[in-house]
């Protein structure tokens, strides 16, 4: 197995079991306050890794890091809320479908930005288990494509942000005058989270005050949710130094088979013959990417 592979496996495992205890926060904070959590209990974590690489003395920063990281940044923290916008209309399944265009999406801009090519098995690997990731995304019916409607567009919206975010962390880890790829990685995650960090609090605080207060209040179960969230996220950007971020998206589209896999054998759901062709071609287009 190559390298970027297993990482990206990994990431998208622990991203599931973040998810999960991310959810038991949501009775006690509002959504947003629910996300704050992932990037404010993330950070002295994603510094001490960072700082551990580079052995206190991080270097090799100059302006395009600082500007892909940014975008990059800005860039997930917006298309988490439009994904959230697009649930509030009552159509989950459609939002969060048409969301996972993110890595076909992803393959246009790193082309566009960085120069990352795709052959024909990673299109088709991107196209089958985009179909698979739809099928698995609920009750998504065929007509929802013929009748654009508001759900259909903010996820889509939400699959662009999230492609930008993605080209702009490997744009920054590639942009590093200097490192390894696990110190380029470790500090993109480092800066990344910092800005996030920042910037959500800054909307918290003006716009939802008391949300900041609940959220440390909630340590003992968000710390968890800091400590793996982290782990997680410095899987994918170090899988994003080491491959295309279309390929490694794509790949990442597993969580949602774990997620299934979660709901059959804790929750003891029925799997229906919807979500095995959808697992059936998830695994195909995965096969098809490696």
């Amino acid at each position: 197995m190559e390298l970027w592979l297993g990482i990206t496996l990994l990431a998208a495992f622990l991203q599931n079991l973040r998810s999960v205890l991310q959810k038991r926060l949501t009775g006690e904070l509002s959504v947003n306050g629910a996300a704050y959590v992932r990037f404010l209990y993330a950070l002295p974590f994603a510094w001490a890794y960072g700082m551990w690489l580079w052995g206190g003395d991080p270097h090799g920063v100059n302006t395009s890091f600082v500007l892909y990281v940014l975008v990059g940044a800005v860039a997930q923290i917006i298309a988490t809320a439009l994904l959230l916008a697009s649930f509030t209309t009552g159509n989950f399944a459609v939002g969060t479908a048409f969301s996972k265009s993110e890595a076909a999406q992803a393959a246009i801009f790193g082309l566009l930005v960085l120069g990352d090519g795709v052959n024909v098995w990673v299109v088709g690997g991107i196209g089958v288990s985009l179909i698979g990731v739809v099928l698995l995304s609920g009750q998504f019916r065929l007509q929802d494509l013929l009748r654009p409607n508001r759900a259909m567009w903010l996820g889509l919206a939400s699959g662009t942000s999230f492609a930008v975010s993605v080209v702009g962390f490997r744009g920054a880890s590639l942009a590093l005058d200097a490192g390894t790829y696990l110190e380029r990685a470790g500090l993109t995650v480092m800066v990344a989270v910092t800005l996030q960090t920042l910037i959500m609090g800054a909307y918290l605080w003006a716009r939802e005050p008391g949300q900041i207060r609940r959220a440390l209040a909630s340590w003992r179960v968000a710390l968890w949710v800091g400590a793996i969230g982290m782990v997680a996220s410095a899987g994918w950007f170090t899988a994003m130094t080491l491959k295309n971020a279309a390929v490694v998206r794509a790949v990442g589209q597993v969580e949602l088979l774990f997620t299934v896999m979660t709901s059959v054998w804790i929750l003891r759901e029925r799997l229906h013959m919807r979500e095995v062709a959808g697992m059936i071609l998830v695994v195909a287009g995965i096969w098809l990417l490696i």
